[in-house]
């Protein structure tokens, strides 16, 4: 088992020093906020995507060392990501901690430096409360559009 003095390191108290995008954006596609019942960090979100691609991005972090420092990772990297590399990074994320997965690669490869939570399983939810967040403003971007284009899907009931 890990030990403790691995996940709250030097690195991450860094990252969540320096916490990128944290103010809310004024005119956002979506809003969203994730909460974790267990340990009771909260993170919010907001959205804005053009052409499938993160335009813009702000966020308001009340989370653990280890979550904030997953939503700094996240605020550094997300602006040009497409819809499909936030929700890879996001199933990533979920592999690497709960099924000893290799970390995100690519412009989320930093997200690595979070590898000795998957010891913690109390601390899973934290990390993930982000991409819990991103990835449920991104279906409501994507349905929105799909309903505003009234593009042939007829049956697109509540």
């Amino acid at each position: 088992m890990a030990e403790l003095n691995e996940i709250y390191n030097t690195k991450l108290l860094e990252l969540a020093a320096h916490m990128p995008r944290s103010e809310r954006l004024t005119a956002p596609d979506a809003s969203v906020t994730a909460h974790s019942r267990l340990c009771g960090s909260t993170v919010t979100i907001d959205l804005n995507l053009r052409d499938g691609m993160v335009a813009d991005y702000g966020q308001t972090v009340k989370a653990c060392l280890l979550g904030q420092a997953a939503c700094a990772i996240v605020g550094a990297h997300i602006v040009g990501a497409s819809a499909a590399e936030v929700r890879a990074a996001a199933a990533d994320m979920r592999a690497m901690l709960k099924e000893n997965g290799p970390a995100p690669g690519g412009r989320f490869a930093e997200l690595s430096v979070l590898e000795p939570v998957r010891h913690y399983k109390a601390r899973h939810g934290s990390v993930l409360l982000v991409f819990d967040a991103l990835e449920q403003a991104i279906d409501e971007i994507e349905q929105a559009n799909g309903a505003s284009a009234g593009s042939g899907a007829a049956s697109a009931s509540a």
